[in-house]
C-alpha cells in the first residue's frame, strides 16, 4: 500500500508530498518546475 513521503526537487528546491511505495521505482516530476530531478527526502 502506498504511503505519502516528502520529496525534494534538486533543480528548484521545492518540497512536496507524493505517494510512495517502498521497493517500487517510479519517475517523478516536480509540480513546481516540471523537472524530473526529484529525490525522496530521508527521515532524520
Amino acid at each position: 500500500m502506498a504511503e505519502e513521503a516528502k520529496f525534494c526537487c534538486l533543480r528548484c528546491g521545492a518540497e512536496f508530498l507524493l505517494p510512495y511505495t517502498p521497493g517500487v521505482t517510479e519517475e517523478r516530476t516536480c509540480p513546481n518546475c516540471g523537472s524530473n530531478s526529484v529525490r525522496r527526502k530521508k527521515d532524520k
